[in-house]
């Protein structure tokens, strides 16, 4: 790529990389766009920038409104000025994913070939590392030779893991949150109800669906209706919503109707589904989906997981949350144990909450003291100064 740029001159929208990316599956892409946003000021030494690595369907706005949404951004509870993340101490680094669909390149990017086509089914398989080898050209970019720390929760904290595995001497701190070294059965199994929703949609139209203008809308409101049961908890579905009708009396008809909407919480998912839809792309889905299906980080590393982390200088903070069962703590558990065997500097705390897998981005305040204590620390022992 081009110089370093300037401080001031830092473009916090994309960047295109003409010498490309070898992907793990042996395919050459060569050019490719990562979009990111930033947050704070990176210091004169560099030394300060702290990556966010979002989950499955996030994207680069973690502390702003989404241009898309219109909402907050997906992590402003823990990222801006005075938050656990302060931004008027840290350079906060947001990047959505190779393969995404806010802009990085995937499946919704044009081709390079001439053709003035999207890649649609034809964009390559990407992996965790791929993301993470993404990532790492876009902070090489921005002249930041060690990332103080790397952060993300579900699906960023498989990215996290992949940075200190893969580029140990590049992250002074990481903290996988509410994730797992691999994808259990029982993971891919929900991902796969997802995908099979997806192309039952007469409007998959094998991935083409752009080309009369429809999006398989059924199909991918399923999936994600599908997903976000596994990122609540029964305790937390229960408190929201119980055994509630939606707006109807228990014995009238409109009740007993076979197609009706009878219960809150089912209003709840249709809801999910719909607003979903309209910000993201079903092949977009199927491409992070089986990325994160791929993940099994062991597996590059001779089947133990310590081996990724064997001399590793990172100093490493794990976080759980007790009623999270799409990444049960007993994951989390596993990886603290695998880095005391590999001798790495860890800490590991289980966070008791009723929110499920959500908690990591909702309000916690243990959860955000944890965070906010353990980052002050790492400050301290790299030498830098507020």
């Amino acid at each position: 790529m081009d110089q370093t740029p300037a401080l001031t001159d830092i473009a916090h929208t994309s960047v295109t990389f003409d010498d490309g990316i070898v992907l793990d599956c042996g395919v050459t892409l060569p050019s490719h766009t990562v979009a990111f946003r930033t947050y704070g000021t990176l210091n004169s030494e560099r030394s300060n920038a702290v990556l966010v690595c979002h989950a499955l369907t996030g994207d680069q706005y973690v502390a702003e409104e989404s241009p898309v949404t219109g909402k907050p951004g997906w992590w402003d509870q823990v990222v801006g000025p005075g938050r656990p993340v302060d931004t008027n101490r840290f350079f906060v680094i947001g990047v959505n994913v190779l393969g995404g669909c806010m802009g990085s390149t995937g499946a919704r990017s044009i081709k390079e070939d001439g053709s003035g086509e999207r890649w649609g089914t034809d964009f390559p398989p990407v992996t965790i590392r791929d993301m993470v080898r993404a990532q790492k050209q876009l902070i090489d970019h921005l002249g930041i030779k060690r990332l103080f720390a790397a952060i993300g929760g579900s699906m960023g904290g498989m990215q996290v893991l992949q940075w200190a595995a893969t580029y140990p001497d590049a992250v002074f701190a990481a903290l996988p949150i509410a994730t797992a070294a691999y994808h259990s059965a029982q993971n891919i199994a929900f991902n796969e109800v997802g995908r099979q929703a997806i192309f039952a949609d007469p409007n998959w139209h094998n991935g083409q669906y752009w080309r009369d203008g429809s999006i398989p809308a059924r199909g991918l409101a399923v999936a994600r209706m599908c997903a976000h049961i596994t990122y609540l908890s029964e305790e937390a579905l229960t408190r929201k919503f119980g055994r509630r009708l939606q707006g109807a009396r228990k014995d009238s008809a409109e009740v007993l109707a076979l197609f009706g909407e009878m219960f809150e919480v089912e209003s709840y998912l249709r809801h999910q589904g719909s607003i979903f839809v309209q910000r993201f792309d079903a092949n977009a889905y199927l491409t992070i989906t089986r990325a994160c299906d791929y993940f099994d980080l062991a597996a590059d590393y001779g089947g133990d997981l310590a081996n990724a982390f064997r001399g590793s200088k990172t100093r490493f903070l794990l976080a759980s949350f007790s009623s999270d069962w799409l990444y049960p703590t007993a994951e989390s558990r596993s990886i603290a144990r695998a880095l005391n065997r590999a001798g790495a500097n860890v800490s590991f705390v289980e966070f008791p909450t009723d929110k499920g897998h959500d908690a990591f981005l909702l309000d916690e305040p243990d959860f955000h003291r944890t965070l906010a204590g353990f980052l002050r620390g790492c400050a301290m022992h790299a030498g830098l100064t507020a």
